[in-house]
């Protein structure tokens, strides 16, 4: 009996280990603070779910003002992210920000602040002939714009899945 058992336990560490059972993608990721304020800044404002009030007042946030008048926690989510820069045409900046069976694409300046917060937000590139990419899923965001006007470093917490 106790050789079936051992038997057993080392299939199941082997399937673990090749990724078999429990096959879910990387861990999900999180990340609070200025990161976090950062990620939810440079994505809600090309949110269809959020209203103006709630994208006026991300902004505002996001620029060094947590003295304004909304005061319910705000939830900016994503369905997907996937950035793009070229390393051979340099010119190329551009990112997909899927929102259910909506998707955005921005170009230059806008994708290149979305790219740098990914980064900053510790999603890793990964490289394809000529292009860098940087991906994330499942993206949300809580902003409390109650818990900021404290300036104790909390209010803004997000979690993600790196890739896509």
């Amino acid at each position: 009996m106790k050789s079936v058992r051992l038997i057993l336990a080392c299939a199941l560490v082997a399937a673990t280990a090749s990724g078999v059972a429990g096959a879910s993608g990387p861990a999900p990721s999180k990340v609070s603070g200025s990161t976090a304020l950062a990620l939810a800044g440079v994505i809600a404002p090309l949110s269809p779910a959020l209203s103006g009030a709630e994208k006026k007042a991300v902004a505002m946030l996001f620029a060094a003002n947590s003295d304004i008048p909304y005061k319910k926690p705000i939830v900016v989510t994503a369905d997907k992210i996937v950035c793009r820069t070229g390393n051979v045409d340099i010119t190329v900046r551009n990112c997909e920000v899927s929102f259910g069976k909506t998707t955005r694409t921005v170009n230059g300046s806008t994708a290149n602040e979305i790219y740098a917060t990914e980064a900053l937000a510790g999603i890793p590139p990964d490289g394809a002939a000529g292009s860098n990419f940087e991906s994330l899923s499942k993206l949300s965001c809580t902003i409390d714009p109650n818990a900021i006007r404290r300036k104790d470093g909390s209010g803004a917490d997000c979690t993600f899945q790196p890739g896509s």
